[in-house]
């Protein structure tokens, strides 16, 4: 049992930020001559002051052993709620840079492939209108654990897909705030002048066969599609290019008569300019939730929430397309 800590006389005169930026490293590293090296200090260095750490708190941080450190149980909680101050300590800094210059400062933003090639264009080419200073960072979050981790990563916020369940039964959500967006929904597009999309009528089982462009059995695009075959007792149709590429599908089937499945977002966005059209079939209407993830303990820094509100007002768009696509068929 870990002694009672005097916060005053143990932690707050002697704790330094920069001993916590040591800590994290050697945690991240998994060796402390692997930290030293990247911190550009010594090993005995940071050995002394994760000896300090350890000594002022009362408690063993780190496990030693022949291949490296690893955080205990204690190590893991200081590890969490470090990680949560540091956090805040940013975000106040952004906060400062963002009074005395609310029209520059830099975001970073985990998206979805088909988000980013799609519905985030309209978002930064909106907000970039009216803060021309600002800088984006988007990192590609496709093929991640889902929900993503927005603080190691960095992200002040992801914009992604919510597949297959209820936002309720997401209990990985407990920690970040979920804004709805709007709801998506699979569309089979092929080119206009394609053998396909010249068809007034067509069934699914005439597609069978077809040269179809999809990712893996894991995605969205493919359950949907899977489940639509398997309820008409057809074949799954077997996978000619297995791609999440928007930019290699959109191109492929503008040119050659390849089908593909989008999210209805992005063909709004690339049917006029790769003349592509929605085939005429019977899916069942699947919502496919676009969602904004922000940190709930987490103090939006008004740079991101001017963002977050440049993002619903675009979103306003999708969801009035959507309602009226719902009362009318394809």
């Amino acid at each position: 049992m870990p002694r009672k800590i005097d916060w005053e006389r143990q932690i707050g005169r002697r704790l330094r930020f920069r001993d916590l930026h040591v800590f994290f490293t050697v945690v991240d590293r998994g060796s402390m001559a692997k930290a030293a090296a990247e911190l550009g200090v010594s090993t005995p260095t940071v050995s002394e002051v994760i000896a300090d750490l350890e000594h002022g708190i009362g408690v063993r941080l780190l496990d030693r052993g022949p291949h490296g450190v690893e955080a205990t149980v204690y190590g893991r909680a200081f590890l969490r709620r470090g990680l949560a101050a540091f956090d805040e300590l940013k975000q106040g800094i952004r906060d400062i840079e963002f009074l005395g210059d609310p029209a520059v400062g830099e975001l970073r933003i985990g998206c979805d492939e088909s988000i980013a090639a799609a519905t985030l264009p309209l978002i930064i080419e909106r907000f970039s209108r009216q803060y021309p200073g600002v800088a984006f960072d988007v990192d590609d979050i496709q093929f991640r654990t889902f929900p993503p981790d927005l603080r190691a990563h960095g992200y002040d916020l992801v914009l992604t897909r919510v597949r297959g369940k209820p936002l309720a039964e997401i209990g990985a959500l407990d920690e970040l705030k979920v804004d709805v967006l709007f709801d998506d929904d699979l569309v089979v597009a092929a080119g206009a002048q394609t053998c396909w999309g010249r068809r007034r009528k067509l069934d699914l089982a005439e597609l069978v066969d077809a040269r179809w462009i999809l990712a893996g059995p894991e995605t969205w695009n493919y359950v949907v599609l899977a489940e639509a075959f398997a309820t008409r007792g057809l074949p799954m149709p077997k996978v000619t290019v297995k791609s999440l590429s928007v930019h290699l599908r959109t191109n492929l089937i503008a040119r050659d008569d390849f089908i593909t499945a989008f999210p209805r977002s992005v063909f709004r966005l690339y049917a006029d300019r790769f003349a592509l059209k929605i085939l005429p079939l019977d899916l069942p209407f699947r919502p496919w939730p676009v969602v904004l993830l922000t940190l709930k303990n987490r103090t939006l820094t008004p740079l991101v929430e001017r963002f977050i509100a440049c993002t619903r007002d675009v979103a306003t768009s999708f969801v009035g397309r959507s309602s009226a696509r719902r009362r009318a068929p394809l």
